[in-house]
Order: structure tokens, then C-alpha cells, then sequence
């Protein structure tokens, strides 16, 4: 699963969420989403504008750690109306 490290940072260099939401012009729920890693997705624009806030690299705040229970292959999750429910046996 990829991870988003934003909390660690933001509090290894002491920047609240609201004031990193000053810096980038992110909206203050979008930062939270980021923080608490709860988002599905990440733009781009965000990346770039928390990195150059920050003076980071994009590593810095996305890691990848190998999922526990594989979802590719035989463990293939098909999406059926949003839920991803079904697996290929």
C-alpha cells in the first residue's frame, strides 16, 4: 500500500495543518484527508505545492509498503457498483 507520511513531517518540522494549509493554498479538509491518510488519491498540483512548502522530496511523503494480503493476480479485486467485494478464484 502506498503511505502518506505528511503527519510525521508536519511534525517533525512543527507546521500545523492550517498553516501548511496557508503555505499551499490547499484547502484546510483536503490537508486533513492527506494527515490522517484518509485520501484515495493525491493530485499532482498538491504534491508539488506541499513539496516546495515544505522543501521535501515527493519520497518524503509517499512510501510504499507491500500489501499483507496481495490484491493482484490470483487475489484480484474486481470493483462491482463502487465496493470491492468479489475476488477471482
Amino acid at each position: 500500500m502506498v503511505r502518506i507520511k505528511l503527519s510525521r513531517i508536519l511534525g517533525e518540522l512543527r507546521i500545523t495543518q492550517a498553516e501548511l494549509s496557508r503555505l499551499t493554498g490547499i484547502r484546510k479538509n483536503t490537508i486533513s484527508n492527506y494527515y490522517n491518510e484518509w485520501a484515495d488519491r493525491i493530485s499532482l498540483e498538491h504534491l508539488d505545492r506541499i513539496c516546495e512548502a515544505l522543501g521535501c522530496d515527493i519520497t518524503d511523503i509517499l512510501v510504499y509498503e507491500p500489501n499483507e494480503i496481495k490484491k493482484t493476480g490470483r487475489n484480484l479485486i474486481i470493483e462491482q457498483h463502487g465496493n470491492r467485494k468479489k475476488i477471482i478464484e
